[in-house]
């Protein structure tokens, strides 16, 4: 199970916000996030957790992961993490 406090964290400074602004229910696209935004939040997620993140900008739910909202991302980043490092 990941710190969910670490996604907060790096939606918020994409977003240019406060970590404790957000809660899961928050859409990215409240945040008015560019696409290369969440290509930058991928990258940092994937930094972060050592996964490899299947995510298409053009196909959102590309291989069962949706960044729609921060709940989203925590919900998959957990999924990846578990699928990628079982022993963690």
């Amino acid at each position: 199970m990941i710190d969910e406090r670490d996604i907060f964290e790096i939606v918020a400074k994409q977003a240019k916000v406060e970590p404790s602004a957000l809660t899961a229910d928050v859409l990215l696209s409240d945040l008015e996030l560019q696409s290369i935004d969440v290509v930058e939040l991928v990258f940092a997620i994937e930094e972060k957790f050592d996964i490899q993140v299947p995510y298409s900008p053009s196909d959102q739910d590309s291989a069962g992961i949706s960044f729609k909202s921060v709940g989203e991302i925590i919900e998959a980043v957990n999924k990846l993490v578990a699928e990628q490092h079982p022993a963690a």
